[in-house]
């Protein structure tokens, strides 16, 4: 496992670093690392999202036993449960690998921001789709960009903050 682990992370960093001699001028090496591996995340999320809102769901609601979900709702958390650990994944052993905080430390802080992070998806989507009558994929793909900001700085200055390791 160590070692598929390794192989994982060297692979994306050689990726990811190949490209990076075009944007040297305009951002330091790690906000690309982020840009990129995000970039992949984000493309994956919204991608899962307009499978399931389209394809799986059937713009239906999801019925469960104590609640019912609408379909715009339902293809977030769904897509956010597998986006979620890929992301923690790529920002820990990709994008922030100088951090002075305990993997299980940087788990429940990872976890804290990605719980923020929903509750603006959520938040937003009710406003845009619910109340506004605006498409749900474009409106998630919008609320996208104020969600990366806000993640892009918790992450780097407080869930991933550089130093020396415990």
């Amino acid at each position: 496992m160590r070692k598929q682990h390794e192989y994982t992370r060297r692979t994306a960093l050689r990726i990811i670093d190949f490209f990076y001699p075009l944007f040297r001028k305009v951002m330091p090496l790690q906000t690309f690392r982020y840009a990129a591996c995000g970039s992949f995340n984000v493309a994956l999320d919204n991608t899962l999202y307009f499978i399931l809102y389209n394809f799986v769901l059937v713009k239906r609601n999801l019925v469960l036993p104590f609640f019912t979900l609408s379909p715009h709702i339902a293809a977030l958390f769904i897509s956010m449960s597998v986006c979620t650990p890929i992301g923690f994944y790529l920002s820990r052993y990709v994008v922030f690998q100088e951090t002075a905080k305990q993997m299980r430390q940087q788990f429940i802080m990872y976890m804290t921001v990605v719980l923020c992070c929903i509750l603006i998806n959520y938040a937003f989507l009710k406003l845009f789709v619910d109340q506004w009558g605006w498409y749900p994929t474009p409106s998630r793909m919008f609320i996208t960009i104020f969600v990366v900001i806000f993640s892009y700085l918790t992450q780097r200055f407080i869930t991933f903050k550089p130093g020396i390791k415990n």
